[in-house]
């Protein structure tokens, strides 16, 4: 057992004894398929603190011949599996966080001769009567101990990217780093397989990458290791179950992201902080400040700031994803920045329909913080500042104080296409947003005879909190919207709250550029 070849399996025992430990090992069966195959090279990337660094402790436990482990996957679910202990303790791992490497050394040539020689340090320890060609190529030297021992190598590489993320300007130091992974791994036979895992995809060089061979799985196509990204709505359910917690709060919090082959997916490190804290709560902001969204959605694009104000109104947007670099620098356009931020965990991607959206309570919390720390998103502050204000006066049946608070959230936001009803829901949602404390907002509630424009239903834990359908007209008037409600019977679908049920009707007229509202409790 060696600190870089096989390291053995004590970081893996300690995440099993936490308190909360969700299986994932059925990875491993997708993994061991991959092994000594053209799908050998796999990069698995996602945000910080969605477990990225404990699948590699625990494919290092599986692997490592010297881990003695197969008792320890015998009592998970691989072991349930056919065929999934057949590579059990049965290869020579090789295992890096290259954020240690980076952190140690100051720059890029230091690095990659400190990642050499503890690789080769490490191996003449384990296999010293073995007839090394050149006791200083690490190429040599792992082909000299495959040809002598005849059993591959499995890498295991975590934070591979983060020389992308803290060299963000330093493309010299990026291309060395990547031509020295290409040299490392491309067409080499001692290579069993290649686990990298870390924020961003592989970086491109215009429309190619250096590392062409890898099959990536990321947040933005995860592909048939979607379930294997975060914790599933049932490995949640089941732990809200196991430790008395309110799912329906959980899902409120956390819920959002979302990949078609399982449905959705929760961050690991929120779920357990509020479980075992037992508090929802924004556990994001424990990772990463604010500032590192902030400084992506102040950039100077065309559109970002509309598409912004958008998606913290609950709408979701169409992007190209397609000219992203996959570095934290190279921008052209808007949708590169939001792709970006796809990969950092701050928006959601729908693949079926190219959309991207705010995914949670959580997350929304880091755009209102990162927005209304800034004088150049008054906008959003001052309709944020004033959402308390708005949900109270509808409480009280204020039709004229809502109508005003409208009509104020409307100017700041006037840079906004303004010309529809959709438009206008835009400004009503995010007026809102402190409605999103005590309910959860549905935008085409499928009711009675037609769509219901928005929907406040209260969660269980405010159930004296009253419903709201809220219906909206442009240049028609506001007993217009609340007889449709009425004659389409849009109250049916919220039946259960027809003791405690408010119909808003608002209307903009756009002649005289006022707002009107008309409050009825049912």
């Amino acid at each position: 057992m060696g600190r870089y070849l096989n390291p053995g399996a004590g970081m893996y025992k300690e995440a099993l004894n936490s308190k909360i430990y969700v299986d994932k090992s059925p990875i491993i069966s997708y993994t061991n398929e991959s092994i000594g195959t053209r799908q050998k090279y796999m990069c698995v990337s996602r945000p910080r603190r969605f477990g990225k660094s404990m699948t590699a402790e625990m494919l290092t436990a599986y692997y490592d011949k010297t881990a003695d482990s197969e008792e320890i996957f015998q009592k998970l679910k691989i072991g349930k599996i056919p065929d999934g202990l057949k590579f059990c303790n049965k290869f020579d791992v090789i295992k890096l966080n290259m954020q240690e490497f980076l952190s140690r050394t100051n720059e890029i040539n230091s690095m990659i001769e400190r990642i050499k020689f503890v690789i080769l340090r490490d191996i003449e320890s384990a296999y010293p009567d073995i007839n090394y060609l050149d006791h200083s190529d690490l190429i040599d030297t792992l082909y000299d101990v495959y040809k002598a021992v005849d059993r591959q190598f499995i890498f295991i590489i975590d934070e591979w990217d983060c020389i992308f993320r803290e060299y963000k300007n330093d493309t010299l130091a990026q291309t060395k780093y990547l031509d020295f992974l290409r040299d490392l791994f491309k067409d080499k036979e001692y290579v069993g397989l290649v686990y990298m895992t870390g924020i961003l995809p592989i970086k491109k060089y215009g429309t190619n990458s250096a590392l062409n061979m890898f099959t990536e799985f990321s947040m933005e196509n995860s592909g048939p290791l979607a379930q294997f990204i975060g914790f599933t709505e049932t490995e949640v359910q089941e732990l809200c179950t196991e430790y008395h917690f309110d799912f329906e709060e959980c899902k409120a919090w956390y819920n959002g992201y979302y990949f078609p082959q399982c449905g959705a997916i929760y961050n690991p490190n929120s779920i357990v902080k509020a479980i075992l804290l037992q508090r929802f709560d924004d556990y994001w902001n424990q990772t990463e400040t604010y500032d590192a969204l902030r400084i992506y959605i102040d950039m100077n694009f065309d559109g970002l700031k509309d598409s912004i104000i958008k998606l913290m109104a609950g709408e979701r947007q169409v992007i190209n994803t397609g000219s992203f670099q996959n570095d934290m620098t190279n921008f052209s356009n808007a949708d590169d920045v939001m792709t970006l931020l796809i990969h950092l965990g701050y928006l959601g991607y729908d693949i079926d329909t190219k959309e991207v959206f705010i995914p949670n309570n959580e997350i929304m919390q880091e755009f209102v913080t990162a927005t209304t720390a800034k004088n150049s998103w008054d906008e959003v502050m001052n309709s944020v500042k004033k959402s308390d204000e708005l949900l109270n006066a509808t409480w009280n049946l204020d039709n004229g104080k809502v109508a005003n608070y409208i009509e104020n959230a409307h100017f700041e936001t006037s840079h906004l296409q303004y010309n529809d009803e959709n438009a206008l829901s835009y400004t009503i949602s995010l007026a809102y947003y402190s409605a999103r404390q005590y309910y959860t907002v549905i935008r085409e509630l499928p009711a009675g005879k037609g769509f219901a424009d928005l929907a406040f239903i209260p969660r269980k834990k405010y159930s004296d909190k009253p419903a709201m359908i809220v219906e909206l007209k442009w240049d028609k008037s506001q007993n217009t919207a609340i007889n449709q409600i009425k004659n389409n019977e849009y109250p049916e679908v919220l039946s259960e709250y027809k003791d405690n049920l408010l119909l808003v009707g608002i209307n903009y007229d756009k002649k005289t550029k006022n707002h009107e509202c008309r409050i009825d409790k049912v």
